[in-house]
């Protein structure tokens, strides 16, 4: 086999790779309570038999040159060498546009970076056409890693884009798109974000959950066949969705709020809605939404509040206050120095979360919904990770953690994409139907 080939390619595999994907984890694991060597070789044993999918992560705007060339094992937390090393055989790869100014200059900008973003991804497949392909229906995702090669869902997060022209929904799923996410931090023109841009501006529940053209855009993705992802909405907002919605939907990056008491994340209520759908909640390794901040660290963030202004909280977790009570709106500027400060508190690795702990999230949303209605995603290149699951190439450490706790390989598979592609081709085959 030449060195281009998959790790993972699911028929003729040789097992001397197998064990050097082992060994390389069994050595990057050291620094934490390392996956037994037994449950690591289980876990690599699993992935060859599975469709291993990350429910959600992103890539830089500086991706695919260089030093962030797919194929280079850079500093990205993905890429054609780190997913080999995990076994990971497909993902949905985020367009990612932050949410600026809600005007014609600003749809325009979000427009133009999720083009960019597009190009990217596409431009991996062209220029990788060996170990790399866009994937249109879960169908194509089991084609494409059975060829052994990696298979990239294209998926939006943040609405912004389409301003007020419910055309884009179309155009974006004509070039590929079958993930929507309405927002992400920040409320948009169709909903409002379960962390609104309050120091900037934004009201909370400005539009009461979802605005009238949200509500429409819910029923054009469905008519599209492309799926809704209901994580970073607000709790009016997931509620109406859901209301709305004719197919189920997705949370590809959200945790339980009983661990971490934020709107980020969700109730029990809102995990038992989803289930009632018929959905999936990928559970997110993002530090801040995987377990509560030390105290030292939780002191230091508060600090960092105190001195732009910003009302302290006693479990702080998101940059932006929960209340509108008292607050200053900052300037752009002002904010933006806030922000880095709060983030290099929160973003210090001695403040991580674990793999044990991420875990947990998982075990937690298990027990409450049901293994039918879980996922796994990442997050990475945009704050997710955790000590043990740092990039692509340790996911094997995900499973065996686990092996661990006594799941099966049927269990694993769900959770590793089952569930997932389970729910997208109802999307898509309730669209045909209508």
């Amino acid at each position: 086999m030449n060195m281009h080939r998959s790790l993972f390619r699911s028929s003729g595999f040789r097992s001397s790779r197998l064990g050097v994907a082992v060994a390389l984890l069994i050595a990057g694991s050291v620094a934490i309570a390392a996956p037994s060597a037994e449950n690591l070789q289980k876990a690599a044993a699993i992935h060859q038999q599975i469709v291993t999918f990350d429910n959600h992560l992103d890539i830089p705007f500086e991706f695919g040159s260089g030093a962030l060339d797919a194929a280079t094992d850079g500093e990205s937390q993905f890429d054609l060498v780190k997913v080999q090393k995990g076994l990971i055989k497909g993902g949905a790869i985020a367009i990612f546009v932050p949410q600026g100014l809600r005007n014609a200059e600003g749809v325009k900008q979000a427009r133009d970076k999720a083009e960019q973003k597009y190009q990217i991804l596409t431009s991996i497949a062209k220029k990788y056409p060996d170990r790399a392909e866009i994937a249109y229906t879960p169908a194509d995702v089991r084609r494409i890693e059975k060829a052994g090669k990696f298979a990239i869902v294209l998926s939006i997060l943040n609405g912004a884009l389409i301003g007020d022209d419910l055309s884009q929904i179309d155009a974006w799923q004509a070039k590929g798109v079958r993930l929507f996410g309405f927002t992400h931090n920040g409320n948009n023109d169709l909903a409002d974000s379960s962390r609104p841009h309050i120091l900037l501006g934004d009201k909370l529940d400005e539009h009461g959950g979802l605005s009238e053209l949200g509500k429409k855009a819910v029923a054009r993705l469905n008519d599209k066949g492309v799926v809704v992802d209901v994580s970073q909405l607000s709790a009016n907002a997931l509620a109406q969705v859901l209301s709305i919605t004719r197919a189920p939907v997705v949370a590809s990056h959200s945790n339980a709020r009983a661990i971490i008491d934020h709107p980020r994340n969700l109730s029990d209520a809102q995990l038992l809605a989803i289930k009632k759908n018929g959905g999936v909640v990928a559970v997110n390794a993002y530090s801040s939404w995987v377990r509560p901040l030390p105290p030292e660290a939780q002191r230091a963030a508060n600090e960092v509040r105190a001195k732009y202004g910003v009302p302290q909280e006693p479990n702080v977790a998101g940059v932006q206050p929960l209340t509108e009570k008292g607050v200053k709106v900052l300037s752009r500027e002002v904010f933006a120095k806030y922000s880095k400060e709060f983030h290099d508190v929160t973003g210090d690795p001695k403040n991580r979360a674990t793999l044990e702990e991420y875990v947990n999230q998982v075990d937690y949303v298990v027990k409450k919904i049901g293994i039918d209605h879980v996922g796994i995603s990442s997050d990475f290149n945009h704050g997710g990770g955790v000590t043990g699951w740092n990039d692509e190439s340790e996911s094997l450490n995900v499973t065996a953690e686990l092996l661990r706790r006594g799941y099966t390989q049927e269990q694993i598979a769900k959770l590793w994409g089952g569930n997932f592609l389970r729910v997208w081709e109802k999307v898509q085959a309730l669209a045909a139907r209508s």
